[in-house]
């Protein structure tokens, strides 16, 4: 399935997107935006192929479907303008989907996985009548009882002196490997490394301060569109009471808390990575209430 490259600016900053649509022409179902995380662009992330691994690509997946699917390279990621001295932290990148948003020209479905997931999350809380429906993905609200984060936070000091920080092939692995080896497999890994290197040899620094010393970034009771919040059964970025709380404050009665089994972080990348599919699939077809109290 081909894919098209579309340019947008956020003021002077240029922005990457990538998009893949429906075949025929079809009237699409819904339009999907896709929102990446820390420590990678978007294609590798959501147009991922693998020899051998079918429907590698969660956007082929869902163009296939019927969805005119879109994936979003975030200031200093990939292929979007890195040329500021900042750290591009979540709002930044929050105001980077605003700009995709208005280039796509209507609400999206939207999708965020991790510091994306909080990105996406932001964006929603500013602007939430752009958003039809909205999908978390290994999100974090506070942080407590997060062992990755704790991990994290001892970092904290040299990650407050740089705007970016060096990535290679051991640290792809390292995500991987950090919270339950063996929910990806090595194939995926090694092909998901080969495309994020291809773009960056260093990310932002800017999410990994804020997931580590400014939570809470978004209030649940300002997402008033109706939310599904994924976590992977072993990821270690968010406990599930911190989650928990969070999705007792959603105020839409339209929402959905689902732990996904034998996952961990990336989940688009893990062997039950179809289980994924399935959950945003039925989220994202879901017929409206046909009664409302």
């Amino acid at each position: 399935m081909q894919g098209g490259e579309h340019w947008t600016k956020k003021g002077d900053i240029k922005l990457f997107l990538w998009r893949k649509t429906p075949a025929g022409g079809a009237a699409p179902r819904g339009m999907i935006l896709f929102v990446h995380g820390s420590s990678m662009a978007s294609q590798p992330t959501f147009d991922l192929r693998v020899p051998g691994r079918p429907d590698s690509s969660v956007m082929e997946w869902f163009a296939a479907r019927g969805f005119d699917t879109w994936c979003l390279d975030n200031e200093g990621y990939g292929r979007s303008d890195k040329s500021r001295p900042i750290n591009f932290d979540i709002s930044n990148g929050a105001d980077d989907i605003a700009a995709a948003v208005e280039y796509i020209g209507k609400d999206v479905l939207l999708y965020g996985i991790s510091s994306g997931a909080l990105k996406a999350a932001l964006y929603a809380q500013r602007h939430p009548a752009r958003v039809a429906r909205l999908a978390l993905d290994a999100f974090v609200w506070t942080g407590e009882g997060s062992p990755t984060l704790a991990e994290r936070r001892k970092k904290l000091p040299e990650f407050l002196q740089m705007n970016r920080r060096p990535i290679d092939r051991a640290f792809v692995r390292s995500i991987f490997a950090r919270d339950h080896p063996g929910t990806a497999d090595d194939a995926t890994v090694e092909a998901f490394a080969d495309a994020i290197l291809a773009l960056d040899d260093s990310v932002p620094t800017g999410t990994y301060v804020d997931m580590c010393s400014k939570l809470p970034l978004v209030d649940p009771a300002k997402l008033p569109m109706p939310t599904l919040i994924l976590r992977g059964q072993y990821d270690g970025i968010a406990a599930v009471g911190d989650l928990i709380e969070f999705f007792k404050r959603l105020p839409n009665p339209d929402k959905q808390f689902t732990v996904m089994a034998g996952i961990s972080h990336a989940s688009f990348q893990q062997k039950n990575y179809l289980t994924v599919y399935h959950l945003l699939h039925a989220f994202y077809t879901q017929p409206q209430p046909v009664y409302r109290a």
